[in-house]
């Protein structure tokens, strides 16, 4: 289980500024988790409007938990944490604060794109105080990569679209390539809605089974939220599929 709620954040969540107001004010979007056959837990997805330092951004929150039988024996609570810029769709702060079992890690980042650079933070071990890291120029975090997607239109984001982008995950950068496959007419616990079907290239080994061991599908509409994901582990598979929405900014289109 280590980790899973880490690929569901990952996976789980897109934006930018060309299409920030397809973002609403408030919007909540949660997904249930299944490993293998258990029900194992959930995540959710929040936003909202402020000001950071004195610049508007938009701040998305993102938790996982396990439930049930899972979490008698596995607990997960992680929380994710992410300041956008509304004017330059990239991440100012940047927070990853997870419990996963025996593991923990709290980390803060802050993004300086003037000069390319990061301040990154070890707040579970501050004796470590904190390091200047050289960056990359349009550098996303976790959130915010997945925010980033959501801010193309239909005509941006269709099938053959391929797209690369660096993400800072923990304390080091990871390349990122999602490729849209196609198309296909999704079932929900909401009823049935069209769906983009998106493949991430992931780093394989120690969590998936292979490189492109991760697929995920989203309304193929302006809102592109995140309707299911489904990943081949090295030890087992995992499902999340939407479990609940709120305040979203376009009506879903769901048929019987």
């Amino acid at each position: 289980m280590k980790k899973i709620l880490t690929i569901i954040t990952l996976f789980a969540f897109f934006l930018g500024y060309s299409q920030l107001a397809n973002v609403a004010d408030g919007e909540s979007i949660s997904l249930r988790i299944h490993y293998g056959f258990l029900n194992a837990g959930t995540a959710n997805l929040t936003t909202k409007k402020v000001n950071y330092k004195g610049v508007p951004h938009l701040y998305v929150r993102g938790t996982g938990q396990t439930t049930g039988a899972v979490k008698a024996f596995f607990k997960v609570e992680d929380l994710y944490e992410s300041y956008i810029n509304i004017d330059t769709e990239l991440p100012s702060f940047y927070v990853r604060n997870v419990k996963e079992g025996s593991y923990t890690q709290h980390f803060q980042t802050v993004f300086n794109h003037d000069n390319n650079t990061l301040i990154l933070t070890d707040k579970k071990n501050p004796a470590n105080g904190s390091k200047v890291i050289k960056s990359i120029k349009g550098v996303q975090d976790m959130l915010s990569c997945f925010y980033y997607l959501r801010s193309k239109t239909p005509a941006e984001l269709k099938v053959g679209t391929v797209i690369n982008m660096n993400v800072w995950i923990d304390d080091e950068m990871f390349p990122f390539q999602l490729k849209v496959t196609g198309t296909e007419n999704l079932k929900t616990k909401f009823g049935t809605i069209n769906a983009l079907k998106i493949i991430p290239s992931v780093k394989s080994g120690r969590v998936f089974k292979e490189k492109e061991g991760v697929t995920m599908w989203v309304s193929n509409d302006y809102n592109h939220i995140p309707l299911l994901l489904k990943a081949e582990l090295a030890v087992g598979s995992l499902k999340a599929s939407i479990d609940d929405h709120k305040n979203v900014k376009f009506p879903l289109k769901f048929t019987k």
